[in-house]
């Protein structure tokens, strides 16, 4: 089951939120979509999932178009959260699941099993106002995966989440990936990405900038990060051509090199000046390679 986007295009008005978009996303595959605030992510969902029509192009899953029919098969997380505060958390979930086609029987089976599996039992009877937002946030999350989806769209999914419980999200993510669910992923965490994604596509003003197979993207980046540790001041490799960031650490600095050659001629430099206890030279990473193409610092 493959999720098809041919020259998608959105316009609202004479702006323009989607231009001219192809993706191809197979099943058993997490696939990264990023772009800062505003680059045309959540209406691409939208277009997805046909709660928008598209202005052009199209849009179509295992051959066929996403109609309302085959709710079932999708899964959606927005980044907006949408659980009703006042409603239990059982009857609001084993709504949603009826929804999608499923019974109350198998809707409370695969609710046990996901309350269980996040730690959290306890919570089935009360209300949604009276979680913390974390918690709010795996209801949520639960509510998008219980009617066991074919195609899962997760805006920002560990949002609100701490470190614990974004490992217990992220191994849940997996396995359903393991389990055949076509996912895309979108998240303003580059590390995130690069641990579960192996193709993402980076949107700026609605257009893809940066498409294709990680290790592919990182590799024609071309530049490199050297780490570097010493017992001298190393000030001054800032000034060697070919080095194009520098940034002074308690004891050393980080450097991004323009290539291979380049990082060569900086460990060239730390020859004989006194005792380095790290260079390290490692491929550029993803928060490297968004900044230089979108030029907007994530915080």
């Amino acid at each position: 089951m493959t999720l098809r986007l041919e020259s998608v295009t959105k316009r609202f008005g004479s702006f323009t939120a989607v231009d001219q978009l192809s993706l191809e996303i197979p099943e058993k595959q997490i696939f990264g979509f990023l772009g800062a605030n505003g680059a045309g992510k959540t209406t691409t969902f939208r277009m997805i999932l046909g709660l928008l029509d598209q202005t052009e192009g199209s849009i179509s899953w295992n051959g066929d178009s996403i109609g309302y029919d085959q709710s079932h098969l999708v899964g959606y997380l927005p980044e907006e959260r949408g659980l009703y505060p006042k409603m239990k958390v059982r009857d609001q979930l084993v709504y949603l699941a009826k929804l999608r086609g499923m019974d109350k029987a198998g809707a409370l089976k695969e609710l046990d099993s996901w309350l269980d599996r996040f730690k959290v039992p306890d919570y089935k009877l009360k209300k949604v106002e009276e979680l913390s937002k974390g918690n709010q946030q795996k209801i949520q999350f639960i509510s998008a995966v219980l009617h066991k989806p074919k195609l899962l769209i997760l805006d920002e999914p560990f949002s609100g989440l701490d470190p614990v419980n974004v490992e217990m999200l992220k191994r849940a993510v997996v396995e359903l990936k393991e389990a055949g669910t076509s996912i895309v992923f979108s998240s303003h965490r580059m590390e995130h990405v690069e641990e579960l994604c192996e193709n993402l596509c980076i949107l700026h003003h609605g257009k893809p900038v940066v498409h294709g197979d990680l290790k592919e993207i990182k590799r024609s980046f071309g530049r490199k990060n050297i780490r570097v540790k010493a017992d001298f001041k190393v000030r001054y490799l800032e000034q060697l051509p070919g080095v194009i960031h520098y940034k002074q650490l308690t004891e050393g600095c980080e450097i991004q090199v323009e290539s291979e050659a380049a990082s060569q001629k900086v460990f060239d430099e730390l020859q004989g000046k006194g005792f380095v206890r790290t260079f390290d030279l490692e491929e550029p990473s993803l928060n490297d390679i968004f900044i230089e193409k979108v030029g907007a610092s994530y915080e």
